[in-house]
């Protein structure tokens, strides 16, 4: 662990018409450099009513726990639930359970993907691409890659309908290690929205009729585009660092872009938006080098943190208590916490911690003081103490292999699912203990990362979405 001094940034703000151009001038260096320019459109800024102000504010507190962070009615509408940290209040989940056992219904899909399941109301949506590059099934042309959003019946596991949209080329002749189907949903009343890279943000209402189409930029990565979109208000929040290297808020009634942040570099996870105790809502995300935290309803540039993480950022970040932890790299610095609420560059300030513990790909949870974790090569299960990231334990587990899906906690236990369709259940402790591991392994990947609907579990792999039952 250590705190790395750098240096400290004076934050210059310039308003001209519907753009925002945010400067810093870095102390040493002679020049002002350009960090972030915001377009905003005023007239698209959603305005609270009185009746609506509680509804519009979707942002976590920071000072709830996740035994209470959940609400009566929540649902599991977007990437890692309702907490966007993938904590639920759900009891009596399955502990245990096989190919052949606990398994309540075995739906086929028509396509490989790595994003995962979403539930909202009686239907479970998910997304997967054909046509292209199926693994097992190399080649074919790009012209034929399409990718789906699935509305199933979540208490038969029936496809409702399959909605495909056409690839918009040139796009990546592969997509290393998870394809092209690598973001996951949000729901509301009114539409599921999905994000497909460079072919678009889409609505389509709950039975499949396409709403709004909107752009984020025309790039592309040999490692795909994966951040998810998130609610927030009458806000559709999208990470699209791959196609524009932008944070970018979508009108969620008719897609029109409200605010627009650049500087999103090499960052491939998903935003989570929180409030401070102080009331302030931060919109969180890592980038290379930097945790950056944005207002959410503007998109103006609240504070920066450097991280000494050298590498892309994949995993999410999860929060509580005002404090933001953050995992990422292969290599030196893995992990770190800052205290959110802060303004300009807040590395000195509100950095609490570094540590070389971490994990490249899977996100952590939080529970009582502790993070828990698996990394995404070792196949080793982490436990660390969060007000200062020494680890309690660090458990290699059998035959664990890759994991790339993101921690599941739930009811007193931790879910940590494998490519090859192991789930290890662990007690949610900083003693180690596993309670099981379950081989769904169906010869295909398994990326995504598990859903809760009430007392069941879904798993989805490149050929089927399991719903798990039973004890």
């Amino acid at each position: 662990m250590q705190s790395v001094k750098s240096l400290r940034g004076i934050g210059g703000l310039v308003r001209s018409g519907l753009f925002v151009v945010a400067t810093i001038i870095v102390v040493g260096c002679g020049a002002q450099c350009d960090v972030v320019v915001d377009e905003l459109d005023e007239s698209l800024i959603p305005r609270a009513t009185a009746q609506d102000t509680t509804r519009r504010q979707t942002g976590r507190p920071l000072a709830a726990a996740p035994k209470s962070s959940g609400r009566a009615g929540e649902q599991w509408s977007e990437f890692r639930g309702p907490t966007g940290m993938g904590t639920s209040t759900a009891t009596g989940l399955p502990v245990e359970w096989s190919a052949d056992r606990n398994i309540v219904w075995k739906t086929p899909l028509p396509g490989p993907g790595a994003s995962s399941p979403i539930v909202f109301g009686d239907r479970i949506y998910l997304t997967c691409y054909t046509g292209y590059y199926i693994p097992d099934r190399p080649g074919g042309s790009l012209e034929d890659l399409e990718r789906h959003l699935l509305a199933i019946d979540k208490n038969s596991g029936k496809v409702l309908w399959d909605r495909a949209v056409k690839a918009k080329l040139p796009e990546e002749e592969q997509i290393r290690d998870h394809g092209y189907a690598a973001n996951t949903p949000v729901a509301d009343d009114a539409a599921a929205y999905v994000f497909f890279g460079k072919s678009g943000v889409i609505a389509f209402d709950h039975e499949g009729k396409e709403l709004w189409q909107a752009d984020v930029g025309d790039r592309t990565n040999g490692w795909g585009t994966a951040a998810s979109p998130v609610l927030y208000g009458d806000l559709l929040i999208i990470n699209a660092s791959v196609e524009s290297g932008s944070l970018i808020a979508l009108n969620r009634r008719d897609g029109r872009q409200v605010w627009k942040a650049g500087g999103i570099n090499e960052a491939w996870n998903t935003p989570l938006v929180v409030q401070t105790k102080s009331g302030r809502p931060e919109v969180i995300v890592a980038t290379h080098g930097e945790i950056k935290s944005f207002a959410p309803e503007t998109g103006q540039p609240l504070w920066t943190c450097k991280t000494d993480i050298t590498w892309y950022m994949v995993p999410s970040v999860v929060a509580h208590d005002d404090v933001i932890y953050c995992l990422g790299g292969r290599s030196g610095i893995s992990s770190l916490a800052v205290r959110a609420g802060g303004s300009g560059d807040v590395t000195q300030s509100h950095r609490l911690w570094t540590s070389m513990k971490g994990s490249n790909v899977s996100s952590p949870v939080f529970l009582d003081g502790h993070l828990y974790w698996m990394n995404d090569q070792r196949g080793t299960a982490y436990c660390a103490k969060a007000d200062t990231g020494e680890i309690v334990y660090e458990e290699r587990l059998d035959r664990a292999g890759q994991v790339y899906s993101s921690a599941l906690l739930a009811d007193g236990k931790i879910y940590y699912l494998t490519r090859e369709g192991r789930t290890f259940v662990l007690q949610a402790s900083p003693t180690f203990k596993q309670l099981a591991a379950n081989d769904l392994g169906d010869r295909s990947l398994f990326n995504g990362s598990p859903a809760v609907d009430g007392n069941r579990l879904l798993i989805r792999s490149d050929k089927f979405l399991y719903c798990i039952g039973g004890k």
